[in-house]
């Protein structure tokens, strides 16, 4: 029953990213529209839910829980999740649980999740200018996210910034962002932007900007070192020499990493997509919810679901056109 999860390309399961919310205390362009409409809080999974899930997926071998959103800590009792997951962590049947953040209130949280035994977050940073970090979170606040990251530091927790690499945004802002991070000792990762979103209202590809490109920026002012290391998500990582910073590429399109792909996604309904990239769905709150007294049918579901896991997914931008893309925004599916 407790046998480790692999799919039909033998590559085990290990990691699952779970949205716990589809909310969110900004409105980034290339994550959702201004005027979102959220998801009644009836379909969301309870906070009691969403324990029993992850519970049932460590026990069938993942090892890492990252905790996403939308805005993972705006829904309302969320450290009560955390902490329940600490029993995992002492266990030693969870290797590492963490979070994806905006930010915005770390400044609130910190200290809690580190209590919970979080020891790492990634926050979302595209800019580090005021108005251009408000045009692009449309209600964020620079300010707000600093202080954040700040007490995440003071906390004992090491931060990871994820910055989305836009054309005309922040190309410019690479040699600041990048200073910025290794005066604090962040590590700085690098995401392409993907097709995702409203079909139409969005220019992914006129925002698309290759990390190839990024990689020969770093190159004319720096030596770059490729590493070998892997942290169990989709980054390739190098070295700058001159600073000794380690500098992720996430690159969906340019150079996918389907091939050691060892996670999937749940949103904050219970559903569970095996690509981020692809539209394969399987409900797992039906099983949930249905059997509130035996964990046999979510197990099977759970399998059932990632025997249903492809080889990788479409996105493409090589032809000028947006090959690939999905219409779910990113806050839905769980970043």
């Amino acid at each position: 029953m407790n046998a480790p999860l692999i799919d039909p390309f033998a590559r085990a399961i290990t990691y699952l990213r779970v949205s716990v919310t589809d909310r969110c205390d900004f409105r980034c362009v290339y994550c959702m529209s201004e005027n979102m409409n959220f998801l009644p809080k009836k379909e969301l999974l309870t906070l009691e839910e969403l324990d029993r899930l992850c519970t049932n997926f460590i026990d069938l071998g993942v090892q890492k829980l990252r905790i996403t959103g939308g805005e993972p800590l705006v829904r309302k009792g969320i450290m009560t999740f955390f902490d329940s997951m600490t029993r995992h962590l002492d266990a030693g049947t969870l290797k590492e649980l963490t979070l994806t953040t905006n930010g915005s209130q770390l400044e609130r949280f910190a200290s809690d999740l580190y209590a919970a035994g979080v020891r790492r977050v990634n926050v979302s940073l595209d800019t580090l200018d005021d108005q251009k970090f408000a045009d692009i979170t449309r209600w964020g606040r620079l300010p707000q996210v600093l202080r954040g990251i700040d007490a995440a530091q003071a906390a004992g927790l090491r931060v990871k910034i994820n910055a989305v690499a836009l054309k005309g945004f922040n190309e410019s802002e690479l040699p600041s962002m990048t200073a910025w991070c290794a005066d604090r000792g962040i590590d700085l990762t690098w995401i392409e932007v993907m097709p995702m979103g409203d079909l139409g209202n969005e220019d992914r590809l006129g925002q698309y900007w290759s990390l190839k490109d990024v990689r020969r920026a770093y190159e004319d002012s720096y030596t770059v070192t490729d590493l070998l290391e892997n942290t169990g998500g989709p980054a390739r990582y190098v070295r700058l020499e001159e600073t000794g910073q380690k500098i992720g590429f996430i690159t969906p399109l340019s150079h996918n990493f389907c091939e050691s792909c060892n996670r999937v996604r749940i949103t904050c309904t219970g559903e569970i997509y095996m690509c981020l990239g692809q539209e394969d769905v399987a409900d797992l709150r039906a099983p949930l919810r249905n059997n509130p007294d035996e964990d046999a049918p979510l197990k099977d579901a759970i399998r059932a679901a990632i025997n249903l896991k492809p080889k990788g997914h479409d996105f493409d931008y090589s032809r000028q056109k947006l090959d690939g893309q999905m219409p779910r925004h990113m806050s839905h599916t769980g970043g």
